[in-house]
């Protein structure tokens, strides 16, 4: 085994700081306690001075930065706040939505429709998710459960008028009119 694969728990010997104990590894290198210093001390993993007492296989495979990022990227897509798939119904797609002010010396302004649309399916979602909180909410009675759900039901009905955006009627919203 090499000296630059040491696991934790491995003992070395170093010609100025004398035995110690290899207490931590990352990539580049270790953390060794010295009992005769009673502290820790950092060494590159290459460094060549001291001689391997005792070699400790490492439990696990090294990880690298990368590694750790790969993981933290991976568990936040995992668990982010994500809309489910929802299709632009096919007429609109490639499409424009331009908000033109009533005051022509001021600019219009033009939204991709696959944009505007993201963020209506991204408004649901998060009413959806409110609703959620709502019926599991430990302090809310069922009349305060009752009077928000309602709410809730008229800004899904405030949002119908985006329905013709829809690809599929099982993905409209739908207010309290009709179900």
């Amino acid at each position: 085994m090499s000296a630059s694969e040491l696991g934790v728990g491995s003992r070395i010997g170093h010609p100025k700081f004398g035995t110690g104990v290899i207490v931590s590894v990352d990539e580049t290198y270790y953390k060794i306690y010295f009992s005769t210093l009673e502290e820790v001390k950092t060494l590159a993993r290459d460094y060549e001075g001291f001689t391997v007492v005792e070699a400790k296989v490492p439990d696990f495979p090294m990880l690298t930065m990368k590694d750790v990022e790969r993981a933290i990227r991976e568990a936040l897509i995992a668990t982010a706040e994500r809309a489910p798939l929802v299709p632009l119904g096919g007429k609109w797609m490639g499409g424009t939505l331009v908000i033109e002010p009533s005051d022509r010396n001021l600019q219009s302004k033009e939204i991709p429709l696959e944009t505007f649309f993201h963020k209506i399916v991204m408004v649901r979602e998060k009413l959806r998710v409110l609703e959620q909180n709502i019926n599991n909410h430990p302090k809310l009675d069922d009349e305060d459960r009752v009077n928000l759900q309602q709410y809730i039901t008229r800004c899904y009905g405030s949002l119908t008028t985006f329905n013709v955006l829809f690809a599929y009627k099982e993905d409209q919203f739908k207010g309290s009119g009709k179900e």
